[in-house]
């Protein structure tokens, strides 16, 4: 079973509206919150708001979390501006920490109290493999290192209130982030894909499915965990 309250970040696209859509189909009332409107009225419960903002995003957790105790929270958002080391601003790195590391602190801030009261409750971050390291990422790259590295600390520190904290680090997926980020005509990116040793691109069903695991209320001696979702290029590369 899933939470009967899920809110997902960054729900609008890609894998955050394939994650709504799945749980609205199983039974969860799913709230997002987003810059831009989910591309179909009556999924989820949409919240419209721009995630580097303190402000912007208090203002609609609030009214949410005043309307619904939830027992799940999917920090799916991320902003990415691939860059090299010597070309990454101090802009870039701090636009992409407060909506990639921060935003995610200030919703598991706000869904725990009814979380606690409850004792129980769901907490999935959506990683990165590139937080093991990727050429033009450092900014991202640390952004994503800072979410496992929360995921690990929530999990020691929430454990005894019923609260799991996982985290799904996806490989590369065909969704239009990763094509803007990486364009097929590249010869870095034809490598990515032929050295996955599933010889394909993953799908956002690959990482759905790994997220309703961890939401799942049976997955509750499952704690502190990166599930890296990525065709097996962790393990290494193929030939």
């Amino acid at each position: 079973m899933i939470p009967e309250s899920v809110l997902v970040t960054g729900g609008s696209g890609g894998i955050g509206w394939a994650l709504c859509q799945t749980l609205a189909r199983r039974g969860s009332h799913v709230v997002s919150i987003d810059r831009a409107l989910p591309p179909q009225p009556g999924i989820v419960e949409f919240y419209e708001a721009d995630m580097a903002s303190e402000a912007e995003l208090a203002a609609v957790l609030r009214d949410a979390c005043g309307k619904h105790a939830f027992g799940g929270l999917v920090n799916n958002v991320a902003t990415l501006r691939p860059a090299s080391i010597g070309d990454t601003t101090l802009d870039d790195f701090d636009s992409q920490m407060l909506v990639n590391a921060r935003a995610a602190l200030q919703c598991a801030q706000a869904v725990l109290p009814a979380m606690r009261a409850a004792r129980q409750g769901r907490i999935v971050n959506i990683s990165s493999r590139a937080a093991l390291g990727k050429e033009m990422r450092t900014a991202y790259a640390a952004t994503k290192g800072a979410l496992n590295a929360m995921t690990r600390t929530w999990a020691l520190e929430l454990g005894a209130d019923g609260i799991t904290v996982n985290a799904v680090a996806p490989g590369p997926i065909a969704t239009a982030a990763f094509g803007t980020a990486n364009p097929a005509q590249q010869a870095l990116t034809q490598r990515i894909v032929a050295g996955v040793p599933v010889k394909r691109l993953g799908n956002v069903d690959d990482i759905v499915h790994a997220v309703e695991f961890f939401l799942d209320t049976r997955a509750s001696f499952v704690t502190g965990q990166i599930l890296h979702v990525c065709g097996g290029i962790t393990v290494g590369l193929s030939a």
